[in-house]
């Protein structure tokens, strides 16, 4: 489906293959902490992994859909700080997410996220 339903319903279950299922081949997710997207299903399901790990209590608050474009957006906690965020979907021809950008705030908590992260990927010590 196209309005974003399936990807919400997999991240709310915390199931990762079915998160991943909804992501095209070619995905291009746009991180709200690096100027370099992450490329390609496998990269971004890597991600997914850390992502599951990294935020407690997360849950999505609002569910906006376009044509081709869904805009989901959550609240979660990374460590002591909560995090507001949106996440821009937007999808191909088949109905897999194409492009994916994640918007958060505030600022504190974006480099919680980036820091948090970058650990989970094995980027900083």
């Amino acid at each position: 489906m196209t309005d974003g339903s399936a990807f919400r319903a997999a991240v709310e279950a915390e199931d990762h293959g079915a998160m991943v299922a909804c992501l095209s081949p070619g995905v291009i997710f746009h991180s709200p902490v690096t100027f370099k997207p992450f490329e390609g299903r496998e990269t971004v399901a890597h991600l997914f992994g850390v992502l599951l790990s990294v935020f407690e209590d997360f849950t999505y608050t609002d569910h906006l859909t376009g044509d081709g474009t869904a805009i989901l957006l959550f609240r979660t906690r990374v460590g002591d700080k909560q995090v507001e965020g949106a996440d821009i979907l937007r999808f191909g021809d088949d109905g897999l997410i194409e492009d994916f950008t994640v918007m958060v705030r505030p600022l504190s908590a974006a480099m919680a996220l980036g820091e948090a992260v970058g650990k989970g990927l094995g980027l900083r010590a």
